[in-house]
C-alpha cells in the first residue's frame, strides 16, 4: 500500500480506477471507503490532472459534472493543501476566501431557521419564510463570485492547457444558480404554505441550494484556488484584480489594495488623456471623484438590467453601501417587505407611465431622510435606468429668513 501512497502515478491510475466504479455504481459505499482509507493525502493537482484525463479519454463532461459531487464528497478534508501557496490581502484569491468566509456565515444562518421548521405553528409561517427570504437575497451574491471565476480567472487557466475543471465547476455554477432560483420562486410564492409543509419545502428546495453552495467552496478552497496559484504569474492576477470591480464582490467588501511588485501599471486612456468629456463639459477622473465624495447626497445608479451599477462615496452618508452591492440585483438590496415597491417603480419608470418617485421619512436616527428615484432616459426616450438620490434635509427644514450675507459652514 506505501507503494501505491509514495507513487504519483500509481495513485493518479487509482484514483481514476475508483471514479470509473463510482461511474458505474460499482459498490458506491465500498468505493468511498477505499478512496478515504488510501487518499487521505491526494495533492490537489492529481485531482485536477485525472479529471482532465477522463475529459480527454472521452468520459462525458456531462457524466464528470456528476461524479463531481460523490468524489469531492470523499475527498473532501483528505486533499494534501499543505503546499499551497499564500497570499497577500487584497490579491484575488484573498478575496474569493472572504466572500467564501461571509457566504459560510449566511450558510449558518440559513441552517439555523431550517433547524426550526418543524416546530412551527401556522401563524409563524409567513414571518418564517420572510425571513428565509432575506436569507437566501444574500446568499444570492454568489453570482458575482462565480462570475468573477468565469469571465476572469478561467479564461487563465484554459490558456494554461487547464480546461476540463473549469468546464465542469462552470456546470456546477448553473446548477447552483437553478437551485437558488428554484428555492427564491418558492419563496416569493404567493401561496399559503401549512407549518407541515415546511420541512419539506427546505429539504426538497432549500437545503440543497444551500449544500451547492457550501460543496462549491470546499471545490474551490482544496483544488481550483491551490491550481491557479500554481498556474498563474502574478502579471495574470494584476489583471483579474483590475477588471473584478466591474463585477463587483459577494457580500465582502475589500479594504485593502493589491499590486504585485516590480510590475508598471499604465493608467487608463481616456479622451485627450484623462479628461472624460460630455456633452456639457469634462473633468478629470480625479476630479469626478472629489466630487461625488463631496456631494451633499447620497447618489445611487441602477442600470437598465435592474443592476447597480454605482454608488457616490460621500461624506455625509444617511444608508451604508460598500461595494459588495456593485452587480447586485436592486430587488436584493431592500428588505423583503419592501421589493414590490420597489417592483412597481421600475416597471411604471421602464414602461414610460412614470418618471419620478418621492419618499420621506420624518425620523430615520434623528434625521429626516427625503429619498428620490428617477427615470434616467437617453435622447431617443431610451430606458437607461435609476437614479436615486437620498439627503438628510433636516437642517434644511429648520432654516428661516434670509441669508445673503457671506457665511462659511463649519462642518
Amino acid at each position: 500500500m506505501s507503494e501505491i501512497i509514495n507513487n504519483s502515478q500509481k495513485r493518479k491510475e487509482l484514483l481514476k480506477h475508483l471514479i470509473l466504479q463510482l461511474h458505474n455504481n460499482e459498490a458506491p459505499e465500498v468505493v468511498k471507503n477505499r478512496l478515504v482509507e488510501l487518499l487521505r493525502s491526494v495533492p490537489y493537482n492529481e485531482v485536477v490532472e485525472v479529471e482532465q484525463e477522463l475529459i480527454s479519454e472521452g468520459l462525458p463532461e456531462e457524466e464528470v459534472l456528476r461524479l463531481c459531487d460523490i468524489h469531492a464528497m470523499v475527498l473532501d478534508g483528505n486533499i494534501d493543501t499543505s503546499a499551497a501557496k499564500t497570499v497577500p490581502a487584497g490579491h484575488p484569491v484573498d478575496t474569493f476566501k472572504r466572500e467564501n468566509r461571509a457566504l459560510e456565515e449566511y450558510i449558518q444562518k440559513a441552517k439555523d431557521l431550517f433547524n426550526r421548521g418543524n416546530k412551527l405553528k401556522d401563524e409563524e409561517v409567513k414571518g418564517y419564510l420572510l425571513q428565509l427570504k432575506g436569507i437566501f437575497n444574500f446568499l444570492s451574491d454568489v453570482d458575482k463570485h462565480y462570475k468573477r471565476k468565469e469571465y476572469l480567472l478561467f479564461p487563465f487557466l484554459e490558456k494554461a492547457g487547464i480546461t476540463g475543471p473549469p468546464k465542469v465547476m462552470w456546470g456546477k455554477h448553473d446548477e447552483t444558480r437553478a437551485l437558488l432560483n428554484a428555492a427564491h420562486e418558492a419563496l416569493s410564492s404567493n401561496e399559503d404554505v401549512a407549518a407541515e409543509e415546511v420541512p419539506e419545502l427546505i429539504l426538497m428546495l432549500l437545503l440543497p441550494a444551500v449544500e451547492a453552495i457550501e460543496g462549491m467552496i470546499m471545490k474551490e478552497e482544496e483544488i481550483l484556488l491551490p491550481m491557479s496559484l500554481d498556474t498563474l504569474k502574478d502579471e495574470d492576477w494584476y489583471q483579474i484584480y483590475r477588471e473584478t470591480p466591474q463585477f463587483g464582490f459577494a457580500l465582502y467588501d475589500p479594504q485593502d489594495e493589491w499590486k504585485p511588485a516590480e510590475i508598471e501599471v499604465s493608467e487608463p486612456d481616456y479622451i485627450e488623456g484623462d479628461a472624460i468629456r460630455v456633452s456639457s463639459g469634462s473633468f478629470t477622473v480625479k476630479e469626478l471623484e472629489a466630487m461625488f465624495r463631496m456631494l451633499p447626497v447620497d447618489i445611487t445608479f441602477v442600470d437598465k438590467n435592474d443592476k447597480v451599477k454605482f454608488f457616490s462615496h460621500g461624506t455625509k452618508k444617511v444608508f451604508d453601501r460598500n461595494r459588495s452591492i456593485i452587480g447586485r440585483d436592486v430587488r436584493l438590496c431592500h428588505p423583503p417587505g419592501s421589493v414590490h415597491i420597489v417592483e412597481q417603480i421600475i416597471n411604471d419608470f421602464k414602461s414610460g407611465k412614470e418618471n419620478k418617485a418621492a419618499f420621506w421619512i420624518s425620523s430615520f436616527m434623528g434625521q429626516f431622510v427625503y429619498i428620490e428615484y428617477t427615470a434616467l432616459r437617453g435622447k431617443d426616450n431610451e430606458y437607461l435606468g435609476v437614479m436615486e438620490v437620498t439627503q438628510n434635509i433636516t437642517e434644511m427644514r429648520a432654516l428661516e429668513g434670509d441669508q445673503r450675507l457671506l457665511s462659511y459652514a463649519d462642518r
